[in-house]
């Protein structure tokens, strides 16, 4: 027997001030595909699905602290134009570009803590 998923995506929880959904709307330069507001929204993107949740009242001690382990790893094909993007919105890098083993990369943090890499394949 076997799980037999259908598809995996990525959902962020989103504390009350919700700044993740203006944040990855000027990230992707998009709109969510889907959006219901306080409540919930998705970004369709080329082979990711990346939802925001406004967590129930009783279930917020779930999502606060620390960002965890996971980070969010965008591939780009120009990590220069990335970057210039990241700036034009008011996002900077927190890291230099990086040389890792499968290109080059730099860091960001999303408004609630939540890693991204930024990443164009060598």
């Amino acid at each position: 027997m076997s799980l037999n998923a259908i598809t995996v995506f990525v959902a962020l929880a989103d504390g009350k001030e919700a700044p993740l959904i203006p944040f990855y709307t000027a990230l992707f330069d998009q709109k969510p595909a889907v959006n219901i507001p306080q409540v919930y929204a998705e970004f369709h993107l080329t082979g990711l699905r990346l939802g925001i949740f406004q967590p129930k009242a009783d279930q917020q001690n779930q999502f606060t602290g620390a960002a965890g382990s996971m980070s969010l790893c965008v591939e780009v094909s120009s990590l220069e134009v990335a970057i210039a993007h990241l700036k034009a919105i008011g996002h900077s890098p927190a890291s230099a570009i990086m040389t890792a083993s499968h290109g080059q990369e730099v860091y960001l943090y999303d408004p609630v803590g939540n890693r991204l890499i930024l990443h164009e394949n060598a």
